[in-house]
């Protein structure tokens, strides 16, 4: 198979044409995330102690539909599980104990999709005590770098595509591993000169929350403000008003542009809490652990284990002994084209050859009409996790820069590219050991935080003939092969 190799030299024509002030702007990488930090801890409370009272309603429904031609079958989870990990989190949390618990809370913006979720442009620090937020400070993680003195290397993609030489705060969710980035997040807090030591625990929130809070209680206007805010474009809607216009024009005074921050949050939050449907209000934060749209990591050994139980911590599966896929992109374009790229995966494995044989292919879909201040050709890091000894043999439309061992996988690193309404087909062939298993074969597929809607085809060929399956990922995916009895 020939080698093809698509890889730009240069970054989309509108943004080499940008001045050097608004290209001064987008660098400081200021994002809206106040908001949907304060509707999350405002309604996690509310909705925790719904989930409390009324955990029969969350249901035990499949989040997989089996095949009825196959016998490659999804491995469903176990909610129930779920359920008494929810029951004894909220528990903890809302227990009037008169102990006050501090959390390290790390805003990202998953249309800047980063390898621990999206870009961390703001964080938050917060007090709760017997089950109700005492205090909060926010900060745009900028001011926080601004502090950090310390000259740390950056991994090795963000110097060669974005030419950034020292590693700081905003960049530190650059493992697909949570409790790697909690503990760097903390590092470099304590470099700008702070006490992490008494941090209970580190949350990740994706802004795709707030999309999801307004597809149950239905779109909202602001007083004062001419756009409706619905679940397809609240995040951008909120963008454009407090970013595009001081992009555009620098000379704008900013003292007052998140303003309408002040006067959404009560009307979301009045609606969450006169919301009549209890049941899609619960659901809804269990979606979000599962999505991996809500990660944590707790310094209690005791709860760290509760929410392992449920894999909510976000992490890599190192013990996993079965065929295993991770795929994982870091947005190296600095805008926020994400919002555009449409991914399809297809996994072929055939176990019949001397060592297994895997074709991966990976379609993206840049589906921006054009560019703009916040939308470009799409840059890609991408990694792959393999099982441990995989070996690339052929790859197409991607260009190998990295591999290595990580979290007792192999992973291989590559650069991508998809232009502006343009689609690229990236396939990757490799093989796994020779001694791989092959009886009772089990895959798991971990999703990357901050993606969701990927469509999933997996193909595998054994001695006792294929099997099909195809799923769309919004969370970890599982299949076995169930042999018929003879």
């Amino acid at each position: 198979m020939s080698e093809i190799e698509f890889i730009p030299n240069k970054l989309s024509k509108f943004k080499a044409g940008l001045s050097s002030k608004i290209k001064k702007f987008l660098q400081k990488k200021v994002l809206v995330r106040i908001v949907f930090l304060a509707l999350f801890i405002a309604a996690s409370v509310f909705l925790f102690s719904l989930a409390k009272n009324n955990k029969q309603l969350i249901g035990t429904k499949s989040l997989l539909a089996l095949s009825k031609i196959s016998n490659l079958l999804p491995i469903t989870k176990d909610e129930r599980k779920e359920i008494e990990v929810l029951n004894k989190l909220v528990e903890s949390f809302t227990r009037k104990d008169g102990q006050t618990k501090t959390f390290l809370l790390l805003l990202q913006n998953n249309m800047e999709l980063r390898p621990g979720g999206g870009f961390l442009g703001q964080y938050a620090v917060i007090k709760i005590k017997d089950g109700a937020v005492i205090s909060s400070y926010f900060e745009d993680a900028n001011l926080l770098d601004q502090r950090i003195k310390a000259k740390i290397p950056t991994p090795y993609p963000f110097e060669r595509m974005l030419q950034l030489k020292r590693w700081k705060f905003r960049d530190s969710n650059f493992s697909p591993d949570f409790p790697t980035n909690a503990d760097k997040a903390k590092y470099f807090y304590r470099l700008s000169g702070r006490d992490s030591s008494d941090f209970d625990g580190v949350i990740a929130i994706n802004s795709q929350v707030l999309n999801d809070i307004l597809k149950i209680i239905g779109p909202i206007k602001v007083p004062g403000y001419v756009a409706e805010f619905n679940s397809d474009n609240a995040f951008l809607k909120l963008e454009e008003i407090v970013e595009k216009q001081y992009i555009m024009d620098p000379s704008i005074d900013t003292q007052n542009r998140k303003a309408i921050m002040k006067k959404m949050l009560p009307i979301i939050i009045d609606k969450l809490f006169s919301f009549g449907n209890i049941s899609k209000l619960v659901d809804l934060a269990h979606q979000e652990f599962r999505a991996k749209n809500v990660m944590v990591n707790f310094t209690d050994e005791s709860l760290q284990a509760l929410a392992e139980s449920a894999y909510w911590t976000g992490e890599m599966a190192e013990d996993w002994n079965g065929d295993y896929l991770m795929m994982v992109d870091a947005n190296m374009g600095s805008l926020k084209t994400d919002y555009y790229i449409k991914r399809e995966i297809s996994y072929d494995i055939d176990l019949t050859t001397e060592k297994p044989l895997v074709n991966l292919n990976i379609i993206y879909k840049n589906t921006a009409p054009h560019g703009d201040w916040r939308t470009s050709d799409y840059h890609t890091y991408m990694r792959l996790y393999l099982p441990k000894g995989s070996q690339l043999l052929e790859r197409e439309m991607v260009n190998n820069i990295s591999s290595g061992e990580d979290f007792n996988k192999t992973y291989i690193g590559f650069m991508g590219h998809v232009l502006i309404g343009g689609e690229t087909d990236a396939r990757i062939k490799y093989e796994l050991l020779a001694d791989f298993p092959r009886d009772n074969y089990r895959l798991l597929i971990q999703k990357q935080s901050g993606v969701y809607e990927i469509p999933v085809k997996v193909h595998i060929k054994t001695k006792n003939g294929d099997f099909n399956q195809e799923q769309i990922m919004n969370s970890d995916l599982k299949f076995e092969i169930k042999e018929e009895a003879k």
